[in-house]
């Protein structure tokens, strides 16, 4: 194609307002309600793929769990049963104490004063509060309890509908709450206050990133590992010097079971020990800012610009694949630096921008396309049609010269013979000359090349790729066995030797029928095979069906376009390998091609 140096004004300007739509109509996308969940779902996939590093836990959840409330009574009883643990966690000397438990009403028995007495004696207590649903105010610890606690956090999540991170900050009225998890990090450093800026909070030594914005929004960098042990467990030595959690986990008494990313429920008091933990090893996870994204997404959209206005053909494709795939990374990339990169956006501004720069350059240059392609077509045609009528020439040649030799032609009649036989041979030479070419065209694009590599990563690819064709038919390409075989030789053409088997195949079956592959040893060899239930053929089919240009009279009349030549290369590219080609079939009930290659072949075989 012409370089974008030669393109008009009018036609660059263009070009460049286009690009600025597909970067527009990405940004807007990328913060579309269809978005949301999108991003969701990409978060919890990178979650997944990406695990934080593994920390020894700081934290133990005392539970009570469906073994506690059986054995005490349930949980009419679990006041008394509190105290009891707190007096027996008191006594293992923990760093921090955290009740995920709302004790906001009093009651007439004698439950409240044995609490209030375990509670004054628990050192560095936080009690739990939350917002009054439909409300707007505070439901707090009963004073009785609050006074001897050195902090009162919230209890809240943020279902949406997978819990991916907390508040760190609730305000209901006039009144704020930090998380139960904040305030137990604030106890467990030594700070006596929380310093705030707009974009990050301060804890003694530990910035923590979240925005006031957001509601000083925490993601969770949820990790497996934190101890749990029963409120009722014989002992409590595993409590010593940890940040202990106190809260409901049975889930015939818990509320508050929430999804993760994990795709596991988790009760509130686990997700508020897993955001202790996130501040505690200072794993934070801080989303990018709109500017940054835009930044990346404009880059994008340049650089699709460049590759289309500087490159054409399978260059300026393989570049922009290049530029697709790297906009799919770089979220990943992000996360593991520990910023939260939107997954759309990029991906977005890569694919629009690529698609309108790949149609703009088509059509600015559809006139010399559409000539390189006619240009093409007929070249293709006249060597079919060389090829195939070669008969003509040699039956002109033949019969003139049977004429002279069997008549006694005159003087001009002999020599209007000879000019024609001169002239017919020297058109079949041409014919010869030009099929060799061709010839010699398929030998120059069939390299071979030595290199291992696995059966399996072959067939993969051409079973990916014959897929869409398949399924245009509603045949199933089934996979019977695959063994785990290293080849020696040209990947790409045994790819292609593969692909053309398929595709053959669900060419010439019915719908709704089932093509099958498999790749088996046996002995020294691999056997490839791929069976279909199409049309079959007799034993003299079969006996023809490698040779150059021929079909079948069933593929002829099946509609089905072909040259009749792909199996002739196939059958090349099996020798080429040392390898060999058997078919099985019966005409009506389908066809096996199976190629039997050496399985440990060390060179090629030279034809």
């Amino acid at each position: 194609m012409r370089s974008r140096r030669q393109w008009p004004g009018r036609v660059t300007l263009g070009y460049i307002s286009v690009l600025t739509v597909a970067f527009i109509m990405a940004m807007l996308a990328a913060w579309s309600s269809l978005a949301e969940g999108m991003e969701g779902s990409a978060y919890d996939w990178m979650f997944r793929t990406q695990p934080p590093k593994a920390e020894t836990a700081d934290s133990v959840i005392v539970a009570f769990d469906e073994k506690a409330l059986g054995a005490t009574g349930g949980m009419r009883n679990i006041r008394r049963t509190l105290a009891t643990a707190l007096e027996r966690i008191k006594s293992e000397s923990p760093a921090v104490v955290v009740i995920d438990i709302v004790l906001p009403d009093a009651t007439d028995t004698g439950d409240d004063i044995i609490l209030e007495r375990a509670l004054a004696a628990t050192p560095n207590l936080v009690l739990g509060s939350e917002v009054v649903p439909n409300a707007d105010r505070w439901e707090d610890p009963q004073p009785a309890f609050r006074q001897h606690a050195k902090a009162v956090g919230h209890v809240h999540a943020s279902p949406d509908p997978v819990n991916r991170k907390i508040p760190l900050e609730v305000i209901a009225g006039r009144d704020r709450r930090w998380a139960m998890a904040l305030e137990a990090f604030r106890l467990r450093s030594g700070a006596a206050v929380i310093e705030e800026s707009l974009d990050s909070l301060q804890v003694g030594q530990t910035t923590i990133p979240t925005r006031r914005e957001t509601g000083r929004a925490l993601y969770i960098r949820y990790v497996s590992g934190i101890p749990q042990i029963s409120v009722v467990a014989p002992s409590f030595a595993g409590v010593r010097g940890k940040v202990v959690f106190i809260g409901v986990t049975a889930q015939s008494a818990a509320r508050d079971r929430l999804m993760t990313p994990f795709g596991r429920m988790m009760t509130g008091v686990e997700i508020h020990a897993q955001a202790y933990e996130t501040m505690a090893h200072g794993q934070f996870l801080a989303p990018a800012s709109l500017s940054s994204v835009a930044a990346v997404c404009l880059l994008l959209t340049v650089a699709a610009g460049c590759i289309f206005a500087f490159l054409s053909g399978w260059a300026a494709y393989l570049t922009a694949g290049a530029l697709l795939l790297f906009a799919q990374v770089i979220p990943h990339l992000a996360f593991s630096r520990g910023s939260i990169f939107p997954y759309l956006a990029p991906a977005a501004a890569a694919w629009l921008s690529v698609f309108a720069a790949a149609a703009w350059q088509y059509f600015v240059v559809r006139r010399q396309l559409r000539k390189s392609e006619s240009d093409r077509a007929r070249y293709q045609q006249a060597i079919h049609f060389v090829t195939h009528e070669m008969r003509s020439p040699l039956t002109a040649i033949q019969g003139s010269s049977e004429l002279m030799g069997r008549y006694n032609l005159n003087d001009a009649k002999r020599k209007q013979m000879v000019e024609m036989i001169n002239s017919e041979s020297k058109r079949l030479a041409r014919m010869i000359q030009t099929f060799l070419d061709i010839e010699r065209l398929t030998d120059g694009q069939m390299d071979i090349r030595s290199e291992a590599f696995d059966a399996a990563d072959v067939i993969g690819p051409c079973l990916e790729r014959a897929r869409p064709l398949a399924e245009r038919k509603q045949i199933e390409l089934h996979v019977a066995e695959i063994e785990p075989l290293t080849l020696s030789g040209d990947r790409e053409l045994m790819e292609y030797a593969v692909y053309n088997l398929l595709t053959n195949a669900v060419k010439y079956s019915p719908a709704e029928t089932v093509v099958t592959i498999s790749a088996k040893r046996d002995q020294n060899n691999l056997r490839v095979s791929v069976r279909d239930q199409g049309i079959g053929m007799d034993e003299k089919e079969l006996r023809s069906i490698f040779q150059k240009f021929y079909r079948t009279k069933k593929a002829e009349a099946s509609g089905e376009v072909g040259t009749g030549i792909g199996l002739s290369i196939v059958e090349q590219i099996v020798n080429h390998h040392g390898g060999r080609m058997e078919v099985t079939s019966e005409p009506g009930r389908g066809s096996c091609f199976t190629m039997v290659l050496p399985a440990a072949a060390s060179k090629l075989v030279s034809q």
